[in-house]
């Protein structure tokens, strides 16, 4: 029986857990402790930090491992391509990782070799004077944290009396002893999932993105087809091509962000894993194959199709949160009847538990699915199923 290592416990790697047990692989989860539904699905588990790279290899060795993984976060893209390096499994390298790891290296590697993409500076984390560092940069501006995922130290800036602000949320979100500011292009946002398999790009999958307006816009929702002129489609092609192979990406999935402008697409950064916030279904319903087992069959090391060509069902997705207030939850009650186009309704989180006031993505509560044979149709069956859900949260 093979062994797959899985790093994370959280509600993004549950469908891989789930997965490797279908499938009769063994599962061997590491995380942190904390109330993360992977632990009792799984079929071993370790309590450890998924960026003590180290230390998870050490483990990797004496599990003997076939593989190892994650799902839609970088935390710990890291760890994976150390262990991968080390042991010579499938999977993206520890230079790679490095870069997809941490956006200042990501950043630079697109200016190297002429990828599409905003304006930045790397600021130190204990500089004082900020301004001097962004004078040729362009109002409004974004910082982020170098080495987070989920929207965290990431903050919109519309004038310098706004930085001191901004600088105390990226160090309270980040390990790194310096962080990015980039301009900030005003266009539209939108994704696209892909895979990178022995060289070749297996696929890509350009998706509409739903965004909550908070600090700065966080993906919420997604939706696919997304319907674009055939030049942009080919451009953006072309822009996350060049920037998988600036970044020396291989044997991984890539979750893309970009950014539409006058026509021409602009990389925002590159995940050397599959998105968050329902997208690895996302390419499940579109594709008709099950996205999960292609990751784990990869990172095993097996002999991998993508049959991209058999179908294209138009799905839709968004997250349940609470907008308005943190607090427990009283009750929560789906009410939708039965009905085809709901691919899934989940809640995370179970009456008496806490929950924050939605900020970014791990605020979520729960998601809901739909398809339809339209576009219109599944987005029109997605807000149906969604006014159909009430969730109680009273303050504490």
């Amino acid at each position: 029986m093979k062994k797959i290592m899985i790093l994370g416990a959280g509600i993004y790697q549950v469908p891989l857990i789930k997965t490797a047990k279908r499938l009769g692989i063994t599962s061997v989860v590491v995380s942190i402790p904390g109330n993360y539904p992977g632990f009792e699905l799984a079929d071993k588990v370790y309590y450890e930090d998924t960026t003590d790279y180290e230390t998870i290899l050490e483990i990797a060795k004496k599990e003997q491992i076939d593989g190892i993984v994650t799902a839609g976060t970088d935390v710990a893209v890291i760890t994976i391509g150390k262990v991968c390096d080390e042991l010579g499994l499938c999977g993206l390298t520890f230079d790679a990782a490095k870069i997809a790891a941490n956006k200042i290296l990501m950043k630079a590697s697109y200016e190297e070799h002429g990828v599409r993409t905003a304006r930045f500076r790397k600021i130190p984390l204990d500089e004082t004077d900020v301004s001097r560092h962004l004078s040729s940069l362009s109002f409004p501006l974004i910082f982020k944290a170098v080495d987070t995922s989920g929207s965290r130290g990431i903050i919109r800036v519309d004038s310098e009396e706004e930085f001191d602000a901004a600088i105390q949320n990226v160090k309270e979100n980040t390990k790194s002893d310096s962080y990015i500011v980039e301009e900030f292009i005003e266009g539209e946002e939108f994704g696209a999932q892909a895979f990178v398999y022995r060289g070749e790009v297996t696929f890509i999958l350009p998706h509409g993105d739903e965004v909550f307006k908070g600090d700065t816009g966080v993906p919420v929702g997604h939706y696919a087809p997304y319907e674009l002129e055939p030049g942009i489609i080919e451009d953006a092609r072309e822009q996350l091509t060049a920037a998988i192979n600036a970044m020396g990406l291989d044997n991984c999935a890539i979750n893309a962000d970009f950014i539409l402008k006058d026509g021409k697409t602009y990389v925002l950064e590159i995940g050397g894993r599959s998105g968050a916030t329902c997208l690895a279904e996302l390419v499940s319903i579109y594709y008709g194959f099950d996205y999960y087992e292609k990751i784990l069959r990869c990172a095993l090391g097996e002999d991998v199709a993508f049959e991209c060509g058999k179908a294209a069902v138009p799905n839709a997705s968004r997250l349940l949160m609470s907008k308005d207030k943190s607090g427990v939850i009283k009750s929560q009650t789906d009410k939708n009847p039965e009905n085809p186009d709901i691919f899934e309704v989940q809640f995370d989180y179970k009456p008496g538990d806490r929950v924050r006031k939605f900020h970014v993505g791990p605020d979520r509560i729960g998601h809901v699915i739909t398809k339809g044979e339209t576009l219109l149709q599944a987005q029109s069956a997605l807000e149906a199923a969604y006014s159909n859900i009430e969730i109680q949260i009273v303050s504490e």
